[in-house]
């Protein structure tokens, strides 16, 4: 998909979004739950993603950007007999 299509496709997604903000006022009270309702899964996925990227970062790299040399893997070589 090139990417002015991926842009016309967040903007028609964003437009309905919107609208369905302007109608619902005067929606029923099941379409405002079952909105508020996607609406709160969608936020809630954000937010796991953003906490597991946070934490490996975190766990790979230290404060400065460096990795730690503690996750280092070493070999174990087969003893001589």
């Amino acid at each position: 998909m090139s990417s002015e299509g991926f842009l016309k496709e967040v903007q028609a997604i964003a437009e309905k979004f919107l609208l369905k903000l302007q109608r619902l006022p005067k929606a029923d009270p099941v379409e405002i739950v079952s909105f508020s309702v996607v609406l709160l899964f969608i936020v809630t996925v954000l937010v796991l993603m953003i906490i597991a990227c946070s934490c490996c970062c975190y766990s790979c790299c230290g404060c400065d950007g460096r990795p730690e040399p503690r996750h280092r893997k070493s070999r174990v070589r087969p003893a001589a007999h």
